[in-house]
């Protein structure tokens, strides 16, 4: 009776058996050294011999049993363990994969793009130029000679041996001049350096569009045209500017380029100082003595006629998306350029 019962309960109890360790657990109840079946073991020396024989014939039923049940239950766990780790690692190789994150273009390099697209399709070249320039290109050659007040006007980094970081795209202008002979028309994308602190409105690393028209019979009149084409097709939108006197020594006449503000639409507000205007870019003909420098004169006496203009790259973007504070372009602020 003892066996019988001994049993049916460890036939129960394995059913409960829910993971290996339950199942160690119920091995070293049952089977191990100071388990169930071992204690009756044990006890056998104590027992006459013919009684001995009996309850050892049941013991070692017993125990067959309890290694019977217990090699099925463990494989019956190891098939469950299996199949779980195999769903869990399962992998369909018909499902769509995870969308990667990719890298989006800067919205200096869009407005770049878009700035080139414009002008070729008004005819135009791009050119570019060097980073690192020569005090002639970029300023004697462009009519400000050495000790000159207008120098004063840039702020600018100078190097070893003469050279220095180009304040602006203008000495191309010379460059282009100096191998190509009129009529032309170029525009002259590229970064340009000032050695000032950095604000809002300030940079010491600035993207400048250089734009260039020589020929003879060229005049202010065809600028604007070209400037409010210009504004049309990057603003996506009818834009209202306008021309006023400005200096440059390297044009004569000068202008600067000012537009209705993108922001209250001219009505006034803090970003136009209340003036409903804002200034864009600095213009006008290109002056008789850059055409000299360039080795641009002709035998008939007469005289080339060109204009330029440069527009800082950064002050359109701020325009067309209403962005107060020019720091955020170099910021590599990923939620500012993610919105481009």
């Amino acid at each position: 009776m003892k066996f019988e019962k001994l049993k049916n309960t460890a036939e129960k109890e394995i059913k409960l058996v829910e993971d290996l360790n339950g199942l160690q657990d119920f091995s070293k109840k049952y089977l191990g050294k100071q388990g169930e079946l071992t204690q009756i073991l044990r006890s056998l020396k104590d027992l006459p011999k013919r009684e001995r024989i009996m309850v050892g014939k049941d013991a070692n039923e017993l125990k067959n049993f309890l290694v019977s049940i217990y090699e099925e239950k463990e494989a019956q766990l190891k098939e469950k363990g299996i199949k779980a780790a195999q769903e869990k690692e399962w992998i369909d190789v018909t499902a769509p994969g995870e969308k990667i994150a990719i890298g989006t273009l800067h919205p200096l390099t869009l407005a770049r793009r878009k700035v080139e697209e414009i002008f070729k399709s008004m005819g135009f070249e791009v050119v570019e130029g060097p980073d690192i320039e020569t005090e002639w290109y970029n300023f004697d050659a462009l009519n400000i000679p050495k000790d000159h007040p207008a120098r004063d006007a840039w702020d600018t980094f100078y190097l070893k041996n003469g050279f220095l970081l180009r304040t602006h795209t203008s000495p191309v202008q010379v460059r282009y001049m100096e191998k190509n002979k009129p009529p032309f028309r170029i525009i002259v994308p590229g970064n340009v350096y000032r050695h000032e602190a950095t604000d809002p409105s300030h940079e010491f690393q600035l993207q400048q569009v250089e734009g260039l028209m020589v020929g003879e019979d060229i005049s202010a009149a065809s600028l604007k045209a070209v400037v409010g084409e210009f504004f049309v097709r990057f603003f996506d939108k009818n834009v209202e500017f306008r021309f006023r006197p400005d200096f440059f020594p390297f044009t004569e006449p000068s202008f600067d380029i000012s537009i209705t503000c993108l922001v209250c639409g001219g009505k006034g507000c803090s970003v136009c100082k209340e003036s409903g205007w804002l200034e864009v870019a600095g213009a006008g003909m290109v002056h008789q003595n850059v055409f000299k420098s360039a080795g641009l004169i002709r035998k008939d006496g007469k005289k080339w006629q060109g204009w330029a203009f440069g527009f800082g790259l950064e002050r359109l973007v701020m325009l067309k998306h209403k962005i107060n504070d020019i720091r955020m372009f170099r910021s590599g602020d990923i939620r500012f350029l993610k919105q481009f």
